[in-house]
């Protein structure tokens, strides 16, 4: 049973009080003084880093399998999503198909500081909704109750990322083509311009992008609606969301203590973004291990795309002209949930596995990898 205290806790929205800092156990049997301790002049490197970072990982996997009510995270983060390409998709729609001029740069503007106000205010609630004791339970909801008190910073705080977000798009969109010398076509096409054809080639392909499919009216001719499917303004606005997106990511990597220096410590914003930078100089090989670990183990769940390709023989949808069955577009369909939804509770372990190295850095450890020497 639920003490009658707790219940009234969470259904009035109390918050606690930030909780004293205590390094989180991974719970692995590990002797308190095996684990790395301190930072003295900087991060350790090595091996030992790969490892505090992977252990990171997975600890915010048991966490979250712990505490299942912080998948509300992934859910609100899928909507905030979902929303940034309606917005784009909208703007491809009003001004190809009505003809209506709409400066670009000020409605992505737009798009982009709702897009990251929706989600700092969402990562404050999860590090607000995630006790520093593992034996007690986690509750997003009561975290993003706690958060309104942190509307001013995280106003300000989003405000900061859509500026630099926007001068980041804007520097490689625009830049390359106004001042076309060697130099700047080089880093454009082996940067930005790299992750703009990956995803056109990508979002161009089955089980992607179903517009593509001969016959070519496939999803795209709908009785009643001049022969247009929103499908045919869908992809654009998907494709400009996930590249913001990718901008998105980088900056709250960038910047990953920021929120948590907020919220846990009421610190100014100026105070935490300097703040995170000195974390970051202390942990950015174990906050580089637990990125690229997370992003590895998304890719992998990714591949079976291409048996979704291959099996129908629409293994380049652009030259090979074989309609899939309805069976194999069904998978398709299932298939584009599924990944969303892995990638989506990746985000929700890289934000808890980024306040677990918050917090074991401020306290001077950082949790180990399970099965694993800490001794080397």
């Amino acid at each position: 049973m639920i003490p009658a205290a707790e219940i009234t806790g969470h259904s009035i929205g109390l918050c606690r009080k930030p909780p004293a800092m205590h390094v989180l156990q991974t719970g692995i049997g590990f002797r308190p003084e095996s684990v790395f301790a301190g930072f003295p002049g900087g991060a350790g490197g090595g091996s030992g880093a790969i490892r505090r970072g992977i252990g990171a990982a997975i600890s915010g996997i048991r966490t979250l399998n712990r505490n299942r009510q912080l998948l509300w995270f992934a859910l609100l983060a899928g909507l905030v999503l979902a929303g940034n390409t309606i917005g784009q998709a909208a703007f491809h729609y009003i001004t190809t198909n009505l003809y209506i001029h709409l400066d670009r740069i000020v409605w992505q503007f737009s798009i982009e500081f709702a897009t990251l106000f929706c989600l700092v205010f969402l990562l404050a609630g999860l590090v607000l909704g995630i006790p520093s004791k593992k034996e007690s339970p986690a509750s997003f909801l009561e975290g993003l109750a706690c958060a309104k008190k942190y509307l001013n910073a995280v106003f300000l705080w989003s405000l900061v990322l859509a500026i630099a977000g926007m001068l980041l798009v804007t520097v490689f969109s625009y830049v390359p083509a106004r001042f076309p010398t060697p130099e700047i076509l080089f880093l454009y096409h082996n940067g930005f311009g790299r992750l703009d054809s990956f995803l056109f080639d990508s979002l161009s392909q089955f089980p992607f992008n179903l517009s593509r499919l001969p016959p070519m009216d496939i999803f795209t001719e709908i009785p009643g609606y001049g022969g247009r499917s929103v499908l045919l303004w869908f992809y654009p606005g998907l494709r400009e969301a996930l590249i913001f997106s990718a901008i998105n990511l980088l900056l709250l990597v960038m910047t990953l203590f920021v929120v948590p220096l907020i919220v846990l410590q009421q610190k100014t914003l100026g105070e935490a973004v300097t703040g995170s930078f000195a974390l970051m100089r202390k942990t950015w090989a174990e906050v580089t291990a637990c990125t690229i670990f997370l992003g590895v183990v998304v890719l992998g769940i990714s591949l079976p795309f291409l048996l979704l390709q291959a099996a129908p023989g629409t293994v380049i949808p652009l030259r090979v002209y074989y309609h899939p069955t309805d069976m194999w577009i069904a998978l398709g369909l299932l298939y584009d949930l599924a990944l969303a939804g892995v990638i989506f509770v990746a985000a929700t372990i890289g934000g808890i596995a980024a306040l677990e190295l918050y917090r074991s850095a401020k306290a001077g450890q950082v949790p180990e990898s399970p099965g694993m020497d800490p001794a080397g």
